[in-house]
């Protein structure tokens, strides 16, 4: 007997079987998988049955009710059967023409679908190609500039790519590569940039003497010849790129490179202007550039660095100047240099550097300038002196008188009223020398011009430097005249005249020097000429010379003299060559007409002592060991013709027997011996008024035994002959007693 089914399974299974009455037969798996897991599948089984045959007996019930509408149903069927297939076949070709015609749909609607798709790229290409552009668009700008070279625009453009357009796109690849790009690209823009500044710091050192000679010509704008946008393109970029402190240091550094370059002067600088004006335009040039930069560049360079360089500049150049004027010997180059030295300093001042070092540097090369004067002059001085005929000036008529007094202030009422032809008492050099110094003095006025000086310094300048014209330059040439060997008594004589004159007309130069200056003789500090002393100085000098010429004429004469010092007895004239020197001295005393009346007396004296002397050394000197009275005798006859000279007054101006005075000595001297008046000699020596006061023992004595021996030969003391014994015993008393005068005198 089966177990009694539980009221829980009994439940289940009409669960089940509800669900399986109710459910899609394609989710029943689950559904009878539970029974089958369970143990009652097979009463499960047995109530399936019982529900299977309880719906069979339902559906019979239906079909018994519903057969004859089935039936009717099945008969109206057939009749739509026909119509169906009729439909059906009107559905299938329907069918067949859609799915030819959806074909074509179909291939227009992928068509379409590639085309949307397409269009949906090309969109989203679009607006990608839209952020890109600008990019691309910038990019290529860029590199266009490069290729041209506008490098400054490059870096605004490359700016505006790499802050405003790159950021926007900077998820694609070439954006990155181009962000990578960036830094080579500014250096590259920097080093091409360093390139255009190289190029123009290398134009401007080769232009920098034509900007400088645009400048020292006060043309203004001097600078426009200079195109500067390099180095403000190169500093911008510099400044952009944040390198501002390393481009301003490479910018000082290579302009002082080139400062000094430009400061160096050629070696031969001094030979000509051209040298010296192409150094000075070098350097303004220089600092015409530097100046512009300093006012234009906001910053590039500034007031001290500029101080720096110019400090520098100034230090090399006036140093070069100092040498390189040193070898100049030309005073007109020296001019030139100095009217290029203002001009420079000038052209400098205007740009704002102070040049008063340039005008110290000035004054010393006056001094130098005054030294080339000075050879110069003295070159035309001795040309004056050398060519000068040494003889009065002249004149024919009033035109030629009154030409001469205007090149030389000569007035002299006596000689204007003397008709013509008449001479001037000077020579050629004269004016010749008088207007040499007034080209001098104007020479020296040149240089003053233009130094910024006072009228007083001028006229110091101008006095000092005549001055040493005068007591050096012409001077020195004046006594080279005068001492050089074969100038005449008549060209010394000449010269005194000469220099009595420009010694008269230092007062004009003096007036000459103040009219061009406007500063009075009387101003404190004024310097005086000094050339009534060169002129006294040379006219002492020339008459020295003349009574030097004098005694070598005279001594000329004597050695023709050639006395017989043992004759027996003396002629009946005075010895031939005495006359001569006599008439010598007459003719020459005669030329002395035209000069100072002490000078002409002085010569005459001098030349008279000279030839007393000479006479007595000649009469005492070694080499005559011997004298007879006949020689003394022709001796004494010779010394009246002097004493005869001596009265006739060769030369006006001497009192009495002031010129006589001259052979005293000897006159005094031959009387003791013809007159062997010892015992008055002796007797009297030493007293004011004894007769033979300048007869010295000693002189007395070499004569007396020069006279001892020639009585053994001649008849010489024929009077004093009573025995030989006697004479010869006289001779050694006074011997001995002028010996005792001699030895009492030394003692």
């Amino acid at each position: 007997m089966a177990e009694p089914e539980s009221p829980e399974t009994a439940a289940e299974h009409e669960r089940i079987l509800r669900e399986v009455d109710s459910t899609d037969t394609a989710c029943l798996g689950p559904t009878l998988r539970s029974v089958y897991d369970g143990e009652e599948h097979g009463r499960f089984m047995e109530k399936l049955d019982a529900r299977i045959r309880n719906h069979d007996r339902e559906i019979e019930k239906m079909c018994n009710f519903h057969y004859q509408g089935f039936v009717d149903a099945i008969t109206e069927f057939l009749k739509v059967r026909a119509e169906a297939q009729k439909l059906k076949n009107q559905v299938t070709d329907t069918n067949r023409k859609l799915q030819m015609e959806s074909k074509k749909l179909v291939g227009a609607m992928e068509e379409l679908k590639q085309c949307r798709l397409q269009q949906r790229n090309i969109s989203a290409t679009v607006d990608k190609l839209t952020q890109c552009l600008p990019v691309l668009e910038m990019d290529s700008k860029l590199r266009e500039q490069m290729k041209s070279k506008r490098h400054y625009p490059a870096l605004k453009t490359l700016e505006h790519l790499e802050h405003l357009h790159l950021p926007q796109v900077s998820h694609y690849r070439f954006c990155k590569v181009m962000v990578d790009n960036i830094p080579k690209l500014h250096e590259e823009i920097k080093e091409v940039s360093m390139s255009d500044l190289k190029d123009f710091l290398e134009s401007i050192r080769k232009h920098s003497d034509k900007i400088g000679e645009t400048a020292m010509k006060q043309v203004p704008g001097a600078q426009d010849l200079v195109d500067f946008s390099p180095v403000y393109r190169c500093l911008h970029i510099y400044s952009v790129l944040g390198a501002r402190d390393s481009f301003e240091s490479y910018y000082r550094k290579q302009r002082r490179k080139q400062a000094r370059l430009v400061l160096q002067p050629p070696s031969n600088m001094h030979e000509t202007l051209g040298g010296y004006r192409k150094y000075f335009n070098q350097i303004v040039g220089f600092f015409v550039i530097e100046d512009h930069v300093l006012h234009t560049s906001q910053g590039l360079v500034d007031r001290v660095y500029i101080d720096e360089l110019w400090e520098m500049a100034l230090s090399k150049t006036i140093a070069a100047l100092r040498t390189h004027s040193s070898y100049c010997s030309d005073p007109n180059l020296i001019l030139d240099l100095k009217n290029l030295i203002v001009l420079f300093a000038d052209t400098l001042q205007g740009y704002g550097f102070p040049v008063n070092h340039l005008f110290d540097l000035l004054l010393e090369i006056r001094d130098q300038y005054s030294e080339t004067l000075l050879k110069k002059w003295a070159g035309a001085f001795r040309n004056i002196l050398d060519s000068d005929n040494y003889s009065p000036i002249p004149v024919a008529n009033e035109e030629q008188y009154q030409k001469m007094v205007g090149q030389f202030p000569f007035h002299d009422p006596e000689l204007e009223k003397q008709p013509f032809p008449k001479k001037f008492p000077f020579s050629e050099f004269v004016p010749r020398v008088y207007s040499q110094i007034k080209e001098f003095i104007y020479a020296c006025l040149k240089f003053s011009e233009d130094l910024h000086l006072s009228s007083t310094e001028v006229d110091d300048m101008i006095r000092k430097s005549t001055n040493l014209l005068l007591t050096r330059t012409l001077s020195n040439c004046l006594q080279n005249v005068i001492k050089r060997r074969n100038v005449g008594l008549t060209e010394l004589v000449q010269i005194i005249i000469n220099t009595t004159h420009l010694e008269k007309s230092c007062r004009f130069l003096e007036e000459f020097i103040t009219n061009i200056t406007n500063v009075l003789p009387e101003t404190v500090h004024t310097t005086k000429l000094y050339g009534t002393t060169t002129f006294k100085d040379a006219r002492h000098a020339a008459e020295e010379e003349i009574y030097t010429n004098l005694n070598q004429k005279i001594d000329q004469f004597l050695q023709l003299a050639d006395y017989d010092w043992m004759a027996v007895e003396a002629g009946s004239k005075a010895s031939d060559y005495l006359v001569d020197l006599i008439a010598f001295l007459r003719s020459t005393f005669a030329v002395f007409t035209h000069l100072p009346g002490k000078v002409a007396q002085t010569a005459c004296m001098s030349a008279c002592k000279h030839l007393a002397i000479s006479l007595t050394q000649l009469l005492l000197e070694a080499e005559v060991r011997q004298l007879s009275l006949g020689a003394l005798q022709q001796f004494n006859l010779d010394v009246a013709e002097c004493e005869q000279f001596a009265r006739s007054g060769p030369v006006p101006g001497f009192q009495g027997d002031t010129l006589q005075l001259a052979f005293i000595d000897l006159r005094q001297l031959l009387d003791l011996f013809l007159q062997w008046d010892w015992s008055t000699y002796l007797a009297d020596y030493g007293q004011p008024t004894c007769k033979y006061l300048r007869v010295n023992p000693t002189t007395a004595l070499i004569l007396l035994e020069k006279m001892k021996d020639t009585s053994r030969k001649n008849n010489v003391f024929a009077q004093f002959r009573k025995n030989e014994r006697d004479k010869q015993k006289l001779i050694d008393t006074v011997a001995k007693q002028l010996r005792g005068l001699i030895n009492t005198h030394h003692s």
